[in-house]
């Protein structure tokens, strides 16, 4: 696999990366740890590096089940993105957003020795705390960079203006937020303040948590979020939105590609400095992912596919109401 630089200032990754969140139960539905970790080595074997996770995902199993999985893997063959910040009840259900200084460094210590490592390549709050300034958060990530527990500063679904910001108290390697041809809005701010700073972008939502593959998650399946809190699976929606994926599915067959691998392909094409982070939770849907590194799409093909699926024939928006207002990409993009 190819690689590329994280931005001005990050470390060396390949060009897609692995998200692991959909592999610990209460987000899609129940998980396969077998199945899981069988992905994650068959990801680094197929040269993926950067595994992308965080410290709230299962409340700690994601970071254990990573240990798990790779603890015969050198450390120095993977790049771990890990988000922090997010507090969560004994129930699962999320309380808010910590990003004081000394959360910050609460959090990174048991991160690690759940992860069981000496350092995390990128640290990020996962989201804006609106009680904490963006100065003190990263000031604090940024000590622990000279302490040696951290290498590379990271952000996660913030504005232009959080951006420049955070950037001014230290480098900044790359922005974590969706991006997708279903949802662009970064296009209009954000991605143009992050290349003028030399940060690169980790796309995640890549597929609209699936909904670009064309499966989507049987309403009868307990602890799936998209049936609960995610608008473009609602009814009428989601048949609306899968009308577009079959427009992708034509234009597709002349290429032997999947629908899922022409919207990656559109995330890859949009720049070098664009990272598709993928949330394949089994060997089989990481194999059609691979495929889409393949494609070759002609500037017509693209072209295509941007018309087929956009925002503005897409029904629904990304996340629910509660969820939108803690944005800050959304409120200052």
């Amino acid at each position: 696999m190819d690689t590329v630089n994280l931005g001005r200032d990050g470390p060396q990754v390949g060009v897609i990366g692995l998200g692991c969140m959909g592999m610990s139960p209460g987000v899609y539905g129940p998980s396969d740890e077998t199945e899981s970790a069988a992905t994650l080595r068959a990801a680094l074997d197929a040269g993926i590096t950067l595994i992308d996770t965080g410290d709230f995902y299962g409340m700690g199993h994601n970071e254990m089940l990573i240990r798990r999985a790779l603890d015969a893997v050198p450390r120095s063959r993977y790049v771990v993105s890990v988000k922090f910040g997010g507090m969560r009840e004994p129930s699962g259900a999320f309380i808010g957003q910590d990003g004081r200084p000394l959360a910050v460094k609460n959090f990174l210590a048991y991160s690690l020795r759940r992860l069981g490592t000496d350092y995390i390549d990128i640290y990020r709050p996962a989201r804006l705390d609106p009680a904490v300034p963006i100065e003190d958060t990263i000031g604090a990530i940024a000590d622990m960079v000279r302490a040696g527990y951290v290498r590379h500063i990271g952000l996660s679904e913030v504005g232009a203006e959080t951006i420049r910001r955070a950037h001014a108290i230290h480098p900044v390697a790359d922005l974590q937020i969706e991006y997708s041809l279903m949802s662009r809005g970064i296009e209009a701010a954000i991605l143009p303040a992050a290349r003028a700073l030399g940060i690169a972008i980790t796309a995640y939502g890549v597929l609209s948590r699936g909904l670009l593959s064309g499966r989507v998650p049987d309403a009868n399946i307990k602890g799936d979020i998209r049936t609960v809190r995610m608008p473009r699976f609602k009814d009428g929606n989601r048949e609306s939105n899968l009308r577009l994926v079959e427009r992708l599915r034509q234009i597709g067959k002349n290429k032997g590609a999947s629908p899922a691998q022409l919207a990656l392909a559109w995330v890859r094409s949009r720049g070098a400095d664009i990272v598709p982070v993928i949330g394949a939770r089994r060997r089989e849907q990481l194999n059609e992912t691979l495929g889409a590194l393949r494609l070759s799409l002609t500037a017509a093909e693209l072209a295509d596919i941007e018309a087929a699926v956009s925002p503005a024939l897409t029904a629904g928006e990304r996340y629910d109401p509660v969820q939108m207002a803690h944005l800050d990409s959304e409120a200052h993009g």
